[in-house]
């Protein structure tokens, strides 16, 4: 059974459908990833898995589930975390304080029993060196770790990763897909989407594109990138 699914997922912003009837399962433990052009409705899909937009028709599914009306905190204890395109940490909290927060809200421990989890998320994010620095001072890299580290506070068990790479270097990038392998290889279910698309296939096993809010081609990575429809629609070249 899928760990999430989604069936005839759909949401329009009045006459402008933005998401399709789109249906996609993630199996536990797979990283999927989703691709398509400005505008092709990948982030209004995960803010419909998430909750935070509310379809007008299908279903979302966590372990067979229903939760397509449940609320955004119920879905995030259930197991769904994210991450955002614009990393947002709480910029006057120490990197170590941020991680504090997600955890204590969404698994409803103290403080103390979730500190040593959080150190360790720290090390395992390339974060440990940044403990006592505020959220607002990290570079680039440095808040898209920590966007990285927060949503892993919460332990979750899918994870969708927005746009994680964008506007980093290539070393930098190449840092990042070590750290996501990492917690994919830990049993992390993980949906990405992605522009830097080389970042992308080198980790996940499969790729779903979305054009104009439709599901248009779903595979193995390297054959859907050169298949003649996403050059053309996803990437502008022409068969």
């Amino acid at each position: 059974m899928p760990i999430l699914a989604t069936q005839g997922l759909t949401k329009s912003f009045g006459s402008l459908k933005v998401v399709d009837r789109v249906d996609l399962a993630v199996e536990p433990g797979e990283a999927l990833g989703v691709v398509g052009p400005n505008g092709a409705g990948k982030t209004t899909l995960f803010n419909l898995i998430t909750g935070a937009l509310r379809a007008d028709s299908g279903k979302v599914l966590l372990d067979g589930r229903d939760i397509t009306r449940a609320p955004p905190h119920s879905r995030s204890l259930a197991g769904i975390s994210r991450t955002f395109q614009i990393p947002h940490p709480f910029a006057k909290l120490t990197v170590f304080e941020n991680l504090l927060v997600a955890a204590t809200h969404v698994q409803r421990r103290s403080e103390r029993e979730v500190a040593s989890e959080c150190a360790d998320i720290l090390r395992r994010t390339g974060l440990e060196k940044s403990t006592n620095r505020l959220g607002g001072s990290l570079t680039l890299l440095g808040r898209k770790r920590l966007e990285l580290a927060r949503a892993l506070a919460t332990k979750p068990r899918v994870l969708l990763l927005d746009e994680i790479a964008g506007g980093l270097t290539e070393g930098e990038c190449d840092a990042l897909v070590e750290t996501i392998r990492e917690i994919n290889a830990n049993g992390v279910a993980i949906v990405w989407i992605e522009h830097v698309v080389h970042a992308l296939t080198a980790v996940v096993g499969r790729l779903i594109v979305l054009d104009f809010g439709k599901r248009i081609a779903e595979g193995d990575p390297r054959a859907v990138m050169d298949s003649a429809a996403v050059r053309e629609i996803y990437l502008g070249i022409a068969a």
